[in-house]
């Protein structure tokens, strides 16, 4: 098997990470949402060496992140953990941060409202999620390639597509995420950044 490679990692990790820089500014630990390759963890870890790295997604995609991970010349990368939104219960020690990119709108959104029950489980407080992917707004696709992304995502699979932003948003509310920055960024692709309440959200 030769070493997987996804080139929608190589071509938003550098503007990923100047976010990152600005976000995960203290020392801590990361869970990482749907790592696929691993090409992530990698870049970032090489740049943000105060983090710790828990990479997880599907067990399908572990043997690729390995061939990744056995290149990697420090030890912040920890073994992938088996992460399947729809297991009820992910079994994981609290972590300061939670980091996602292009998962929101391969999953269904029942698998998202699950999603983020398993983030508010696992972010500590005053701990921050953040979340990179295209975004609908006001019930609208913010550019015609998004529109057409989103045809062929549903194509693929009907359950899938970009989803809106206000039904992130009560989803992230509804378990004690409350949004802390929208940014703006490259090909029309957004970064979420919740941070969890100490307190209920009031709704």
């Amino acid at each position: 098997m030769n070493k997987p490679n996804a080139p929608s990692c190589e071509q938003n990790q550098q503007v990923i990470l100047d976010v990152l820089k600005e976000l995960f500014i203290e020392p801590g630990d990361v869970l990482e949402i749907g790592s696929y390759t691993g090409q992530h963890a990698v870049f970032f870890t090489q740049h943000l060496p105060h983090l710790s790295w828990y990479p997880g997604d599907l067990e399908a995609e572990h043997v690729g992140m390995k061939m990744w991970f056995s290149e990697v010349e420090h030890d912040r990368i920890h073994t992938p953990l088996i992460l399947d939104v729809d297991i009820p219960d992910w079994n994981i020690n609290k972590k300061d941060y939670v980091f996602s990119a292009n998962v929101t709108h391969i999953i269904s959104l029942e698998q998202t409202e699950k999603m983020f029950r398993h983030v508010g489980e696992v972010l500590k407080s005053g701990g921050l999620f953040v979340q990179y992917g295209p975004f609908n707004y006001n019930g609208k696709y913010t550019s015609e390639s998004n529109a057409n992304f989103d045809g062929w995502l549903k194509q693929r699979d009907p359950k899938s597509g970009i989803k809106h932003f206000e039904s992130i948003e009560k989803l992230a509310e509804k378990n004690t995420l409350k949004l802390f920055k929208d940014i703006k960024m490259p090909a029309n692709n957004r970064i979420l950044v919740w941070e969890k309440a100490n307190y209920a959200i009031e709704r």
